[in-house]
This record gives C-alpha cells, structure tokens and sequence, in this order.
C-alpha cells in the first residue's frame, strides 16, 4: 500500500462511483432482461447480490466520513474496502456468465462488451492498489478469454489472443500508473536532499499521532531540531559541503529515530521534526524525551568529515509533550519552536522543553509585540539620557535611552521592547522618533548654553540597512541640527549584531559621516570579530562593555584588568575615542581613570533621567566648576596679599 495518506481520501471518493456507475449498469441489465428474456429470476437474484455490495460499500464511505480514524484503522478500512471492491468487480463475471448461455437471443454480445468495459474501469480505479488491481483482472479477463476459446472458431481464437494481448496492457498500464504514483508520493512527501519526510507528510504523521492519541490517551513527545551556525559553513565552504554536511546530519538522526522506533523529517533548511511513538504516562514520555534528545546531540556534535574538512556542529532542541489531543497539530509545533529559540537564546548546543513558564514568557513577549504598536500613538515612549564624564567629572556628552510605561504592562524594560521592535519591524518607526526627540531636546540644550561634546544614539542594523535612514537622517540633521551640532552626534552599534553584508553597512556609514555622524562600536568585546571590525568598519570611538567594568571586583581581578588594559591600548593606537559604561564604584572609576580613557559612565555618576533633571544636573555641576574656579581666584589672591 502507498505510504501517502492522501490514497485513503482517494479511494473513499471512489465508492459511490463504483456503486453509481454499476448499480445503474444492473438497472439496465433488468430492462434488458425483461425485454428479450422470458424470466428475469437470475437478472433479480444477481442485481439483489449487487445491493448488498453496494449496501456494504456506501457504509464503508460513511464509516470513513462519521469516525476520525487514526492510521491503524485507516488500514483496517482500507482493508475492507479491498474485499468489496474485488468483490463488486468480480460478480460481473456472474452476469458475464449468465448472458454468454444466451447467445440465442445475441445477449452475449453485450455480456463481451460489458466485461471489457468492467475491466478496463477496474484497471483504472484500483490503479493505486497494485496486488487487488492484478487480482481482479485476471478474475475479469480470465472468463472472457476461456469463453472465446471455447467457441472453437479461427475468429474466437483470434480474439481469445487479443483479450489476453489487452490483458497484458492494462496490467502494463496499471504497473506504470501505479509506479508513477509512487515517485508523485514521494517527491510530494519527502525532501529531495535528506529522503527524509517533508513538513507536508510530517503534518499529516503528527495529526495522525493525534487522532491515535484520542482513542488510546496516551502521550508523545515532539523535537524540533535546528542545527547551530550552519549558515555560516554555507557560506564559507558553500553549499556543496553544507548538503553534504545536511545528509550527514540527518542519517545519524534516521539512525537513532529508527533504533528509539520514532519518526524524523526535515521540516526545510536546517530544521528538523522528530515524532516519538506513544508511552503510557506522561513521566514515562518526559523521562525518553530527555533520554532521546541527549543521545541525538551527541550524535550531532561529533565531528563530520567532508573531503578535506573536518567539521563540527551542535544543535538547538526544542521538546513539546504532546498530551492534549484537542489542541491543533500546529500548536505543538510553535511550542517546540519555541523551546528551540529559547535554547538558542540561552547559547545554543542545548535541550530546553516547553512548560507553562515557557508559554507565560512567550504569552507576555506577544502582548508586548502587540501593545508596542500602539506605544507612540498613546505617548508611552519617553526618552531619558545618561550623562557621560570626563575624567574630571564634567559632564561632557549623553546616551539616550528609552523608556516605555504602559497603563496595562507597567514599565516594560528596553531589553525586552527593543528586541521585539527590531523583530516585527517597528523599530523603523521607533528609530525615527528616538532621532527626532533626541535632535530637538539637543538644539533645545545647545539653545540654553548647555553645550555638549556628543550625544550618543543607539541605531540598529535594521534601521541602517532600511531604504529610507539616510535620506530620513539628513531631513532631521536639516531640520533641527546646524552643522556644528550635527557634528556631535554619535550613533552607537553593537558588535554583536553586525550585519552580515558588511560591505554595505561601511557605505551607508561613510554615507552618514561625510554628513557630520559619527559612529561608536557599543558592547566592545562581547562578540567574535572585534579587532576585525576596528579594522574594517570607520568607526570614532569604541565603548567597552559594562560587563568587563563589573568584573574589576576592587581590582582583585588581574586577568579582567589586563584584558581591560588591552582594550586601551588597541583603541590608543588606533586613534579611537574610549567610553568605559557601567561604572558603579570609585575603586572602578579610579581604574578607569588610570587608564587614561576619554569618557566615563555608570550609575555611580547617575542614572538615566529626563530631559529637564538633565538640565539641571548639568547646570549644577557647572555653577559647582564656577564657584570651584571663583574659590580658587579669591584664595590665591589672599595669598598674594599676605606676601
């Protein structure tokens, strides 16, 4: 039998054609009958027995409807439907017989025709059933032939040789059709690099699995498997070792599903499904699924030998326990998936299984990505700004920041609305509001004699490579900043989100510095390729990570001290401007400061504030410096009075 799911739907609507199109035959064979025979006695009895087949087949085609049968029972049914078919085919044969005796009255003609038409129909309608279609035409074409040989005529022979010639072609018809559904099934089913199962047919194997779950009530358990940095080989090695590296990968998971009796496709990409087999309870399921997926990570991150190459990957996998058969087949799905994202987010090469906690996370990130699209018509977005010292604890620059209160979320933290925007998209329109407050409180300040060095704005990689940032850039810089004040505007990117297309994100910087911005390399350190990126990128200034700051436990820390001095020295060398964040303590501080680095900025100077405490905290520290100086004026000449 085909292993297509879709054949069942396809011989079930062959049923009520078989009983319409031969039960409406029988009809005419009673008129007939009734025309040139003087009892109808056999014509009743056959045509009664073809009722009752046919009685049988329409509660096959009901059956089928009425219950959602699971796959085991689909065969069971398919297995029915074999008998009746063959059946209902076969008593043709009895007509066949019935009319050829009456050759008297020319019956046998139509009884020939009749046969021949049944046979070729046969040939067509179980074309998808192999064994039952060489079965039944032999049953069909068997009497017709030894009723031509009988006859002992030149001519019957002849026509007993053409039966078994037409025999012999549908047989070869059928074989072909029946070979042609099989590679159809297949290529629609099964992905053509891995062999493997499809999403398609997976879809259908995990409905299935779900159907069998309502009868049985008993728990399954689903892997999504994705293979980490696997675009990276591609790209590097190409795609003929990343297909080759793909085969490899999925064998060891054919192997291991077949060994634990569980079902593996390849869902697209670098993505792969595993569906168990059934278990009792569900701490029988948890406890195989844990047992299971460590064994496949371990398959997965031993080395892969690729001509030359010796390769090695690991994987993300996401588990779902499948033991609500209500629910939709694609849920289960998004809940392993997400599992999956959830181990990548915690580093990769790891297991992670959905749970209620997991699904209140995801819940809570789907109302953000909902309530954030109302944010700025609602006025929810407000920005604040960190001020940033010299060493000689002037207040010479800012970051700004974001900040979203929500009336039904509370405040929601930009580690977790940034992300999401950047995700869905609004970041383009977040960004360009962020730039455009920032412009207008900046010349605002500068307005007011609060002169700055810079202002630093966090961009995006997405907001960058947009169509319409530069273009939108140069109308606020025209708008609002002179070009002095342009000038001091810096956009700040992380390391770690480098675009891939590195080519055209130094032009769209070169872009935007011939226009008076300035770029900082944010989070310096925390990612791959930092002195390849110093080198590539036209970067100003580089800001090393508060990560680093905050391991300088009172300087206790030698190795953190010297990858800290290292940073130094590389960004002295290269002419870069240096901004040290996080600092929280003076011991930091003091460090930092022997450092030499330019700028300074943490909480132990201040929090992130609003515009107008900004203000004042920039004007008291500048009356402070004014009456520091005056003090100092008014010492000396007290002094050079005394002499």
């Amino acid at each position: 039998m085909l292993d297509n799911m879709h054949f069942y739907d396809f011989m079930h609507k062959q049923i009520l054609v078989v009983i319409a199109l031969f039960a409406g035959t029988g009809i005419g064979y009673l008129y007939i009958g009734w025309l040139y025979s003087s009892s109808l006695f056999p014509e009743l009895l056959w045509f009664c027995f073809v009722l009752l087949l046919s009685f049988w087949g329409y509660r096959l085609h009901r059956s089928f409807l009425e219950n959602d049968l699971n796959m085991q029972q689909k065969e069971q049914w398919l297995g029915q439907l074999r008998y009746f078919l063959f059946s209902y085919f076969s008593v043709w044969t009895i007509m066949f017989l019935i009319y050829t005796s009456r050759s008297d009255i020319e019956l046998h003609y139509v009884a020939i025709a009749t046969q021949l038409g049944v046979t070729v129909v046969s040939a067509t309608i179980l074309a998808s059933q192999k064994k039952l279609a060489v079965f039944t035409l032999v049953t069909l074409m068997l009497p017709l032939t030894l009723y031509f040989i009988f006859v002992s005529e030149f001519y019957s022979y002849l026509l007993a040789f053409f039966t078994i010639v037409l025999g012999g072609v549908l047989l070869y018809a059928a074989h072909n059709t029946f070979n042609y559904l099989i590679k159809s099934q297949f290529q629609a089913y099964h992905d053509a690099l891995t062999t493997l199962g499809n999403r398609r047919y997976f879809i259908e194997l995990l409905n299935d699995a779900m159907k069998s779950q309502k009868h049985d009530h008993q728990h399954i358990y689903l892997l999504l498997i994705d293979l980490d940095h696997f675009k990276t080989i591609n790209d590097t090695l190409g795609h003929d070792i990343g297909d080759v590296l793909l085969c490899q990968a999925a064998d060891r998971m054919r192997v291991l599903s077949k060994k634990h009796q569980n079902f593996v496709s390849r869902l697209g990409g670098d993505e792969f499904c595993i569906l168990s087999t059934s278990f009792a309870t569900e701490q029988e399921c948890l406890h195989n699924a844990s047992q299971f997926a460590e064994e496949l990570l371990t398959s997965i991150r031993e080395s892969y030998h690729i001509e030359e190459h010796s390769l090695y990957i690991s994987a993300s996998i996401g588990v779902s326990i499948i033991s609500d058969p209500k629910m939709e087949a694609s849920n289960f799905i998004k809940e392993a998936d997400i599992a999956m994202y959830e181990a990548k987010g915690k580093g990769r090469n790891g297991i992670i299984f959905f749970n209620d906690t997991l699904a209140k996370h995801v819940e809570w990130k789907l109302e953000i990505e909902r309530l954030l699209h109302f944010s700025l018509q609602r006025n929810e977005i407000t920005l604040t700004y960190q001020p940033q010292y010299s060493p000689e604890n002037e207040i010479i620059g800012c970051e700004v920041l974001s900040r979203w209160d929500n009336e039904t979320l509370g405040e929601v933290s930009p580690t977790e609305f940034i992300p999401i925007s950047e995700k869905t998209g609004f970041i383009i329109e977040l960004g360009y509001y962020i730039l455009k407050e920032a412009f207008i409180t900046f010349k605002k300040w500068d307005e007011k004699g609060i002169v700055l060095e810079q202002m630093s704005i966090n961009v995006s990689m997405r907001q960058l490579f947009h169509y319409q940032f530069i273009n939108d850039v140069k109308y606020l810089c025209d708008t609002y900043l002179t070009k002095a004040q342009r000038s001091k505007i810096i956009f700040e990117i992380t390391e770690t989100s480098v675009a891939e297309d590195i080519t055209k994100l130094i032009r769209n910087m070169k872009v935007l510095q011939n226009y008076g911005i300035r770029f900082s390399m944010d989070d310096f350190g925390t990612g791959y390729s930092s002195l390849s990126y110093l080198r590539q990128l036209p970067i100003n200034e580089i800001k090393i990570d508060k990560s680093f700051i905050s391991e300088l436990h009172h300087l206790e820390d030698e190795e953190d001290k010297c990858f800290v001095e290292t940073i130094f020295t590389i960004a002295k060398n290269l002419k870069l401007k240096i901004v040290a964040e996080g600092i929280e303590n003076e011991e930091q501080r003091k460090f930092i400061v022997d450092q030499k680095c330019d700028i300074l900025q943490g909480y132990y100077f201040s929090e992130p504030v609003q515009d107008d405490a900004f203000e004042t905290l920039f004007l008291e520290a500048k009356n402070k410096k004014t009456l520091n100086a005056f003090d100092d004026v008014r010492g000396l000449e007290r002094y050079q009075g005394s002499m």
